[in-house]
């Protein structure tokens, strides 16, 4: 099963940016969707984005489309999530997700929080 550690999260006004990190560990991500999620203070967890680790191909919540991005680095076994524009209901923990291609096998990170304040 693959590790995810999850990194940059922290305290950003509105309006600011800010990236987190997944460093994934354990296997190559070759037939890996990596995802972002989130879960909002008293709140379900709620899908952000996925990318398809091997074509690159990404997609996005509606409620993020446009601000946020996601991307990955092969060679550091990296994915990335640029937030931009943040707003005050961006405000949660966010998790990093990986999961086999067409199956249910998932690993999560340990979350990393995000605060916008306004």
């Amino acid at each position: 099963q693959v590790q995810l550690v999850e990194s940059g999260g922290g305290l950003v006004q509105a309006g600011g940016s800010l990236q987190l990190s997944c460093s994934a560990s354990g296997r190559t991500l070759r037939n890996y969707v990596m995802g972002w999620f989130r879960q909002p203070p008293g709140k379900e967890r709620e899908f952000v984005g996925t990318i398809n680790w091997s074509r690159g191909t990404t997609y996005y919540a509606d409620s993020v489309k446009g601000r946020f991005t996601i991307s990955r680095d092969n060679a550091k076994n990296t994915m990335y999530l640029q937030m931009n524009a943040l707003k005050p209901e961006d405000t949660a923990v966010y998790y990093c997700n990986a999961r086999v291609v067409a199956t249910d096998n998932n690993s999560w990170g340990q979350g990393t929080q995000v605060t916008v304040s306004s």
